[in-house]
């Protein structure tokens, strides 16, 4: 293990972090705000210990694999760990556990809160507001590639860290160098991100309110700054909020092609996929609302499109944001947004879950295991995009789902020894594993994590931080084999 290393980049991160707070910094000088202090203090702390860790020569600056996911899954937890100092400086979250899960929440792009109603998010200053959604934006495409693209450590080695950290299977360079590709990214994800704020002053929302849920938004985070999320604001705003969740779950190859006017490459087969989930899963909805009760939900056929199309596009990018209580929805349509939640975006976006891309390659796995028990002596390969399927990357996807079932079923293991009805404790696991945000029952879109114990509330960290970051980085922390020189 490369010590020096680990060290510098941490040291990195966290003056990068003073830097990131200027922000809500900025927003309490504005809104004449006391956070103001809890941001100087926890600056002032981020850079004194950053650079602590910058001292001294680098005498390896290498990055292999084994440097590159220790390095990941720590700077996610020291990122989450100084984040969450100007909650508990404030005040305004006196326990300093809800104010890590409150970070890691955000970090993470999972929009899950321990605040336990409307108000409670209505009342805190607008800096600490606007924290949370900014922690959306910088966890969405991943600080370490944002690091990456501005102060580059190690050279061609820092892929090893964009493999880490990149949601998906695989991470491709669109261009041979790491740094440029980082780049690219986050020039591609910063304009987007303009575009949909634009949009929504256009349709008359004001600016801080449009910044919030810009950051949110494209993050595919969820935190919203009012109690009823975005059932607040015009039918409008709404579609350009659906709009944009789902362009911010399509993998960013996509926008670098359509700049380049590579447009036959466009359509893979995963996002194919993904749009006929989509179509599917909002036209079954639609109708199930239509046809299920209709005294009860009394929803004209816009009506019902309007919330099935944002609810859909709000679970399966992993968003979490709301305009109805899906929660009172009919048990099929909650079924299928529980499915949503797993499947999740696609690679290589903002978005959680397992990934479209991996939904694909299992279903293919399986066909293509019924297609060899009934022709035995003929060979086929799993093909994706008309490329076949490198036995690593079928082995590496075995070993996620394997992976990652067991985290989902110790998870609701540990949750369920708190007595809470087992709809709780399947989706709230769900939704952190995820990054989704809410759940159904009593952590539907009404509801919150905050009568959770702390030992509870330190599962969901953990499942928040595993499923960002795909599990495995999390897991080599736990290696002894990872501590070793």
């Amino acid at each position: 293990m490369n010590y020096s290393i680990v060290k510098r980049t941490i040291g990195a991160l966290l003056i990068f972090e003073s830097i990131f707070f200027l922000v809500p910094l900025i927003t309490a000088i504005i809104y004449w705000e006391t956070a103001f202090f809890a941001f100087l203090v926890s600056i002032c702390i981020c850079v004194g210990l950053g650079g602590l860790c910058l001292l001294g020569k680098n005498k390896n600056p290498a990055i292999y694999a084994k440097e590159g996911f220790v390095i990941v899954a720590l700077s996610w937890i020291v990122l989450s760990i100084f984040g969450a100092l100007p909650f508990y400086f404030s005040g305004e979250i006196p326990s300093f556990i809800d104010a890590l899960f409150e970070t890691v929440s955000g970090f993470t792009t999972t929009g899950a809160t321990i605040l336990p109603n409307g108000e409670a998010i209505e009342s805190l200053p607008k800096s600490l507001l606007m924290w949370r959604s900014f922690t959306h934006w910088i966890g969405g495409m991943g600080v370490l590639v944002f690091i990456m693209a501005f102060l580059p450590l190690s050279g061609a080695k820092n892929m090893h860290m964009m493999k880490a950290e990149s949601p998906g299977p695989t991470v491709g360079k669109l261009v041979p160098k790491v740094k440029e590709t980082a780049k690219i990214l986050y020039i591609i994800y910063g304009l987007m991100t303009l575009a949909q704020l634009i949009l929504m002053l256009i349709g008359g929302m004001p600016l801080f309110d449009a910044v919030t849920t810009a950051f949110a938004t494209a993050g595919t985070g969820g935190f919203s700054i009012n109690a009823d999320s975005i059932a607040r604001y015009s039918s409008y705003i709404q579609i350009v909020v659906t709009v944009f969740m789902l362009l911010f779950s399509i993998n960013f190859n996509a926008y670098y092609l359509i700049g380049k006017g590579r447009w036959k490459e466009i359509l893979t087969t995963e996002i194919k996929a993904f749009l006929v989930i989509v179509v599917s899963a909002i036209a079954l909805i639609t109708a199930n609302l239509l046809l299920t009760n209709v005294a009860d939900y009394g929803y004209s056929f816009g009506e019902a499109l309007k919330h099935t199309a944002f609810t859909v596009a709000s679970i399966i990018s992993t968003t979490g944001f709301s305009t109805e209580n899906f929660d009172l929805w009919p048990s099929f349509s909650k079924t299928i947004l529980v499915l949503l939640m797993f499947i999740g975006a696609c690679a290589g976006s903002t978005g959680g879950g397992i990934k479209v891309s991996r939904a694909v390659m299992l279903s293919k796995g399986a066909s293509h295991e019924v297609g060899r028990i009934l022709h035995p002596n003929k060979v086929k390969k799993i093909t994706m995009d008309k490329r076949v399927v490198e036995h690593e990357v079928v082995r590496s996807l075995n070993a996620y789902i394997i992976a990652y079932i067991l985290i989902c079923i110790v998870s609701v293991l540990l949750i369920s020894l708190e007595g809470y009805d087992m709809t709780t404790n399947f989706t709230s696991v769900a939704a952190t594993l995820n990054n989704v945000g809410p759940g159904l029952s009593l952590v539907g879109p009404t509801g919150s994590f905050a009568f959770f114990s702390d030992f509870s509330k330190i599962v969901y960290i953990f499942d928040m931080l595993a499923g960002r970051l795909e599990i495995f980085p999390m897991l080599v922390l736990f290696a002894p084999a990872t501590w070793r020189k």
